[in-house]
């Protein structure tokens, strides 16, 4: 159990609370490739606050299984926020989360749609002594080799993917394939490629080739050509946002899906899927394989109240990165209150090992040695027959946490040189 801080543990720390309110910052991609993504995290991180604040329907709090938070804000302060944009640039997301944490006094920063830009800001968080709740990061180096005592994954990652999709894949494509990997070119892709090349080789495929692309690039064409000449009878794109959408638009206007290699179905694998990607890529979307954090057809009681009240606000279901900023603004408001502070070591503690469900995921573990969520994943396909705009992916199968679990030592998790380091309480 947390230790319960006293009243005196509210000064000696970065940006403690003076007033009645208290700043949250949110940093997302306004601009960019994965603006999209962005865009539905600032909803749900304002419905959240809505929440917390009492306002509207209550949304999680409803079938949150702590019942720490009251609707009265956290800790009877009132939450505000001001948001930024990270443009899907490190130093551009670092410099928007610097003048959140120092100009507007933001004790925790939420957000963001790439791993790169994840790593940047929890290193800076660390560094000012403030809480950093992940949004949308796909790497194994966010809770891998770049972990921090003040940073926060609810997000799956990129071996949870590879776990979840290769025993769907050899059912589906057999044991005897030949892989060809697009990635873009961060730790995100690079990790994701590493995931997906370890599980795919361990049941029997063969990697032909793995080839680098920029993240800016938004015709993916001449990266094609040579996938038809290299005897490959699998694509795996390893691109997210709009970088995914055009990339599988250029492989499907090269006819790929229609062609026969080896004496097999071309196929294509989309490790790291999202609802707004689908919708992006449309009629190319059937069919193709991946992997997600979460998914609004799920029927549990949290997700069906999450999509209530997301959906009676916004007019749409939520997407999954909407889903995981939505879930850690609650996360974070629940261990200030059960902590009995703001102090960002005292909110770390209580959520080390904390262990909770009714959030949308169903039972979640936040594990201590890493600050990684372990949750059941979900093996997606794009629909064959969508009835409406959002019913663009079925659920494949929902893959068990046992399934995806691995030491926190995992070499692809900085092996026994990673650490979390300190809790940074700042000023």
């Amino acid at each position: 159990m947390p230790t319960i801080l006293t009243a005196a543990s509210h000064a000696g720390y970065t940006n403690a609370p003076t007033g009645s309110s208290v700043t949250l910052g949110f940093n997302v991609p306004q601009t960019g490739p994965y603006a999209d993504e962005g865009a539905d995290e600032l909803l749900a991180q304002q419905l959240a606050v809505e929440h917390i604040n009492g306002e509207g329907d209550g949304g999680c709090l409803n079938t949150f299984t702590s019942k720490a938070l009251k609707g009265n804000g956290i800790l009877g302060k009132k939450v505000e926020y001001v948001t930024g944009d990270t443009q899907t640039k490190s130093d551009a997301a670092r410099a928007s989360a610097k003048s959140m944490i120092e100009k507007d006094g933001a004790i925790m920063i939420n957000g963001g749609s790439s791993s790169g830009v994840a790593v940047a800001v929890q290193g800076l968080c660390q560094e000012a002594g403030i809480i950093f709740m992940a949004g949308l990061t796909h790497a194994n180096d966010t809770t891998g080799k770049d972990r921090k005592a003040n940073g926060f994954r609810h997000f799956f990652n990129a071996y949870m993917s590879g776990a979840a999709l290769a025993p769907v894949l050899a059912n589906e494509m057999g044991n005897e394939r030949r892989a060809y990997h697009l990635t873009a070119d961060y730790n995100w892709g690079w990790t994701q490629e590493e995931s997906i090349v370890a599980s795919t080789e361990a049941m029997g495929w063969e990697t032909v080739n793995t080839v680098k692309t920029p993240l800016a690039s938004t015709d993916f064409s001449s990266y094609i050509t040579p996938v038809l000449n290299s005897g490959a009878d699998v694509l795996v794109l390893n691109h997210y946002g709009g970088n995914m959408v055009n990339s599988l638009s250029n492989a499907i206007q090269f006819d790929l899906l229609n062609k026969q290699v080896n004496g097999k179905d071309f196929k294509i694998v989309v490790p790291l899927y999202s609802e707004l990607m689908a919708a992006g890529a449309g009629e190319n979307i059937k069919g193709v394989l991946g992997s997600m954090n979460y998914n609004w057809q799920l029927n549990n009681e949290g997700s069906q109240q999450f999509v209530k009240s997301f959906g009676e606000k916004y007019g749409k279901p939520p997407s999954n990165s909407a889903q995981t900023c939505y879930a850690q603004v609650l996360l974070y408001a629940d261990a200030c209150e059960r902590a009995g502070t703001f102090n960002p070591c005292g909110v770390a503690e209580a959520l080390e090992d904390f262990e909770f469900d009714g959030l949308g995921n169903g039972k979640t573990l936040y594990r201590g040695a890493d600050h990684q969520c372990f949750k059941d994943v979900l093996v997606v396909r794009g629909a064959q027959n969508p009835t409406n705009a959002y019913d663009t992916l079925e659920i494949v199968e929902i893959t068990p946490v046992e399934n995806v679990t691995y030491a926190p030592n995992h070499p692809m998790f900085g092996g026994d040189e990673a650490s979390l380091g300190a809790c940074n309480p700042g000023a």
